[in-house]
This record gives C-alpha cells, sequence and structure tokens, in this order.
C-alpha cells in the first residue's frame, strides 16, 4: 500500500531497527513543519497585523487555526485508531502545505484567518496521528522513552530556528515568507512518510462508525464560545451575545448528553471521568492557556510596547521554545528513575507561572539577558509539562483506547490555546483602550483616541508617520511614548492573570495518581499493510 515496506502482520516489535528508524525520521520531519510554523508565526504577527491593517482581529489569526484543529483532533484520532495513520498524515501534510501557500498570498486578513483555519485542519489531522504513531510503533514504557529523545531534537531544532527566522524573514523578506517556509519542509516530510512510515492497525475488525453528532456539537460548542469572546470587547449587540452563550452552553450540554449514549462515542465519558486522566487533561488545558497566551502577547509587548524588530523579539522569545525541547530531553533521562514522578507536574508548572509573573514586571529598560533567563526558565517548565503529560497519559489510558486518549490530550491542550489567545486579547485590547482613553482625558488630547487607541499606530511605520504629521503641534513624541507604557502596562496585566491561573494547576497535579514507569503494558495484536 502506497509503496510502503512489507512488514509481517504481527506485533510491533517485528519491525526492525533500520524500519523503526527511517519511520520515526518520518514523523519528525512532519513535527518539524509543524512546530516551524507555529514558533515563526508569533514572531511575525505585529507585522502581519501592521501589514493588512486588521488588528481587530489579530487573535482571530491563531484562533482560526486552533479551533480548526481542535475540532479535527479528535476525529482523527478516532480515524487513525480505525483505518491505520499513515492516510492521514500523507493527506495532511498535502493539506498543511497548501493552506501554508494560501496563508503567504492572503491579501488581506480575513483571507489570511480562514486560510490559517485551513491549515489548523492540516495541523489537526497531523498531530492528532503524528503523536499516536510513536506507542504504535514502541509499545513498551522504557523503549519508547528512549526513542522520543528524536522527536525532542526535531522540535527542539525547529524552535531554535523558529522566532529567529520568523523575525528574519520577516525583516528582510518580508512576513509572506513566513508561510512559505513550509513548502519545502512539506514536500521533504511527504515523501519521508510516503516511503519509510508503515501502516498499523490495532484491530483486524472492521472500522466502526464514526460520531459525526459528537463532531457536529464540538464545532458548535467551540465555535459559538469564541465568537461570544472576540465580540464580547468590540460592544456587539448584548442580544447577539447572549444567544451566543446560550447556543455554547446548550452545545455542551447536548454533547454531554449524546456522548454517554452513543454507541462509539468521539469522546468516551469514561475517559472524562477517569481518576487519573481527567486530572491530565485538565493540567493540558491549563498548560496550553498559558502558553500561547505568553508566546502571542510577548511578542506583541517586545515590539510594540518596547519599540524593537521582529528580530530582536525573535531573539528574545527563543530560549522559551529552545528550553523546552532541553527540558523535555533533561526529562527523558530522570523521570524514570524517580520515584514519585508525577511531582515532575507540579514543578514545571510552578516554573512557567513564574515566568508569566515575572514578565509582567519586565519593561524597556530591562536588561535582555534576563529577559532571555526568565524565558529560558519558561521553556524548562514547560519542557518538564509537555512530554510527562504524553507519557503519563499513554500509561493510564487502555491500550485500546490510546489513538483517542491521545488525541484528547492533544485537543484539550489546544482548547487552552485557544482561549488563552483569545481570553487575553480581550482583556489587553480593554485595559489598553481604556488606559488611552484615560491618558488623553487628562491630557484634554481626546481627538487623537482613534489612533493610539488601535496598535496599530505603533507598529505601522505608514500609520506611525501619517500619526506625526496629523499631530505635528500636539508633541507626538510623547504620545506615542505614553501610548507604548500603556500598551505594556496592558500586557502586564494580562500576564499576572496568566501566572494565577497556571497556579490552579498545583490542585490538579496532586490529583494525579503514582505512574508506574518501570514495566510496559500489553499491546494487543497489530496488523501492519
Amino acid at each position: 500500500m502506497m509503496n510502503s515496506p512489507d512488514f509481517s502482520h504481527t506485533l510491533p516489535a517485528a519491525l526492525d531497527f533500520r524500519q523503526r528508524l527511517q519511520a520515526m525520521l518520518g514523523l519528525c520531519c512532519v513535527l518539524i513543519m509543524v512546530a516551524l510554523d507555529q514558533t515563526v508565526v508569533g514572531t511575525a504577527m505585529p507585522t502581519v497585523v501592521a501589514d493588512l491593517r486588521g488588528f481587530s482581529l489579530y487573535a482571530w489569526v491563531g484562533t482560526s487555526y486552533l479551533l480548526t484543529s481542535v475540532i479535527t483532533v479528535p476525529i482523527f484520532g478516532k480515524l487513525g485508531d480505525d483505518h491505520g495513520r499513515k492516510p492521514f498524515v500523507l493527506t495532511a501534510i498535502v493539506l498543511f502545505t497548501g493552506a501554508s501557500m494560501l496563508c503567504g498570498l492572503a491579501q488581506n486578513m480575513p483571507q489570511l484567518v480562514m486560510a490559517r483555519a485551513l491549515q489548523g485542519v492540516g495541523g489537526g489531522m497531523l498531530v492528532a496521528t503524528t503523536f499516536a504513531c510513536v506507542p504504535d510503533l514502541f509499545p513498551h514504557t522504557a523503549e519508547r522513552l528512549r526513542w522520543q529523545v528524536m522527536l525532542s531534537a526535531a522540535f527542539g531544532l525547529a524552535n531554535a530556528i523558529g522566532p529567529s527566522l520568523g523575525g528574519f524573514l520577516t525583516e528582510y523578506l518580508g512576513w509572506r515568507w513566513v508561510f512559505f517556509v513550509n513548502l519545502p519542509v512539506g514536500v521533504v516530510s511527504l515523501w519521508f512518510v510516503w516511503r519509510f512510515l508503515p501502516v498499523i492497525r490495532h484491530s483486524a475488525r472492521p472500522p466502526s462508525r464514526l460520531d459525526w453528532q459528537g463532531a457536529a456539537l464540538i464545532a458548535l460548542f467551540l465555535g459559538s464560545l469564541q465568537l461570544a469572546v472576540e465580540w464580547l470587547p468590540q460592544h456587539k449587540p448584548p442580544l447577539l451575545l447572549g444567544g451566543l452563550a446560550v447556543l455554547s452552553l446548550s452545545a455542551l450540554l447536548t454533547l454531554v448528553w449524546w456522548e454517554k449514549r452513543s454507541p462509539n462515542p468521539l469522546l468516551p465519558p469514561s475517559m472524562l471521568s477517569h481518576r487519573g486522566l481527567a486530572p491530565l487533561f485538565g493540567l493540558s488545558l491549563l498548560m496550553g492557556f498559558g502558553m500561547f497566551a505568553v508566546m502571542y502577547y510577548a511578542p506583541l509587548m517586545f515590539q510594540a510596547g518596547f519599540g524593537l524588530s521582529p528580530n530582536q523579539a525573535g531573539l528574545l522569545v527563543t530560549p522559551l521554545v529552545v528550553f523546552i525541547t532541553i527540558g523535555s530531553m533533561l526529562n527523558g533521562r530522570i523521570v524514570q528513575r524517580l520515584r514519585h514522578p508525577t511531582r515532575l507536574l507540579a514543578l514545571g508548572l510552578l516554573m512557567f507561572a513564574l515566568t508569566a509573573a515575572l514578565l509582567s514586571r519586565v519593561g524597556p529598560a530591562t536588561a535582555h539577558g534576563l529577559i532571555i533567563a526568565n524565558m529560558m526558565m519558561g521553556g524548562l517548565g514547560l519542557g518538564l509539562l509537555m512530554p510527562n503529560l504524553t507519557i503519563f497519559v499513554q500509561q493510564l489510558a487502555p491500550r485500546l483506547q490510546l489513538g483517542v486518549a491521545t488525541a484528547m490530550l492533544q485537543s484539550t491542550r489546544m482548547i487552552g490555546g485557544m482561549l488563552g489567545t483569545a481570553l487575553m486579547g480581550v482583556v489587553v485590547s480593554h485595559q489598553f483602550q481604556q488606559r488611552v482613553g484615560a491618558m488623553l482625558a487628562d491630557r484634554q488630547q481626546a481627538q487623537w483616541l482613534h489612533w493610539l487607541a488601535d496598535p496599530q499606530t505603533l507598529l505601522n511605520p505608514d500609520i506611525l508617520a501619517q500619526f506625526r504629521q496629523a499631530a505635528a503641534a500636539a508633541q507626538p513624541d510623547a504620545l506615542l511614548a505614553a501610548a507604548r507604557l500603556l500598551l505594556v502596562d496592558a500586557i502586564h496585566f494580562s500576564q499576572w492573570l496568566v501566572a494565577v491561573i497556571l497556579l490552579l494547576g498545583l490542585w490538579l497535579a496532586r490529583k494525579v495518581p503514582p505512574v508506574e514507569l518501570s514495566g510496559s503494558a500489553p499491546s494487543p495484536v497489530s496488523v501492519h499493510d
């Protein structure tokens, strides 16, 4: 099938070292493509919204991707369990790469948001299938931990070059190359996966019917919730906002009712009530919330607030993502040696919460070395959180539901990211506009509110020049300096909120039961095509 190597119809252990290495190289290429896209886009976003003049849709560039991803992940997690994951990995690579090209060709913010939504479908398929391929190939925990070093290295490679590459491309070639860079990586990924990744199914039984009703309810719940959050600070009619809130709550209640009665639920209720899995899913939600809230609004603070270039902002963000990988690799060496490995979750959470809290204290005069050290600490904290959540979920989940459990973990992280970018976007916009209005009222210069209440004035050189010309007699540089400081204050407030919300995860970390990593759970008989 698809020129795949001929594998025996027995256990995954029948694959020799060379075959597993080639398969893992294919997965690494896929992970590099997805991670590279996520890291370069964040650094370029302030420049993108300044060029396309759509700050009101700033958060939607990220949340549209996350929204479609989070809907797609559980669907293809289930399809991968039933049909084998390779066909969906191949389809996802083609879709993700094509959508990246459309993002680079976008002429306005709505076009970019729609292309990112399509890209999110491909990204969700990749996330759902790539991570679940690892326990397929390596059912024994100790062996899986050793091989996951390759994925950590691939993730680290993309994260090491991503923010700086995003800043470099944006500053010297234009922001569109931030998306075009995915094209060659996608072609290489497609060849590796098509040639070397085997098709592994865990059952010889015919595939079960997909829970399309559950998928539709998930889309309705998350979509209406996202619209309500995005439109709240835009002073939309209260009746519209109330209707969206009612629709979201109704969809959630109906989803819970339906999944309890569905013969083949997309989100098995038993997993959500599982004593060990439920707190891990909650921690994943909080981690996604904090990670995306930091990675999307720290670059905005560095560029619009501090006046740094995209390249300089990328250099400040790079240590965070690089040290995620270093933390992951360090975690792989110590997690099996600890008597209580679940305590690493609390340690990682505390470190990242401290990073968010310290970000609320930095200013334009703060030494870049201190900002970098803070980002390093946050990266190490995430490096202790991210791999351990996956390891513990795959260890505690029923083996026949491994793909669904892994997909649910990724889904909760994406939901958290969606809520983090959207809710913190609401907070930052509201705080900034309120503070700018008060500042101009005190100076009796309210006529400049429509200029300074929009962060594009601080980011877009053309709009900045127009403002300086229009306000030439009103000391425009003093007004701009005050607006920059107020934007920094607004982002500071959002990061304090992130730190407090992350600390709530300590209660969840205490709820995770002891996990034994020295042994290995039995694996069901698998079919290789």
